[in-house]
């Protein structure tokens, strides 16, 4: 061998996340959990409202699922993992937001 060190075997640590982080992200998947649920259960705000409540939560989840358990940002190909994610998003919302508008300004079915 020429020096080289190879990992073979071994698996870095730093690619995982701290306890501590582990339970921040399970401490504010609870938190998100538990606001909708206590307005639906409480009917505290409006059917709109909570539709709109749910969504935010729902997204906020989801990003809570991605950087606290999925390590989205770390990583040697972290800021592209970040870059990849954002233009999967803006594909999906321009695609639901075009087929929303479709269905509902459609005057040719009329």
């Amino acid at each position: 061998m020429s020096g080289h060190q190879h990992h073979t075997g071994t698996h870095d640590n730093h690619a995982h996340g701290s306890l501590k982080s582990y339970i921040i992200g399970f401490a504010l998947s609870i938190i998100l959990t538990i606001i909708p649920l206590v307005v639906v259960m409480n009917h505290m705000m409006s059917k709109t409202g909570t539709l709109v409540l749910i969504l935010i939560m729902a997204i906020l989840q989801f990003a809570v699922q991605l950087f606290f358990f999925m390590h989205v940002k770390e990583g040697e190909n972290a800021r592209w993992n970040i870059m990849t994610l954002i233009f999967g998003l803006i594909i999906l919302v321009t695609i639901v937001g075009g087929s929303i508008w479709i269905m509902t300004y459609n005057q040719v079915a009329h």
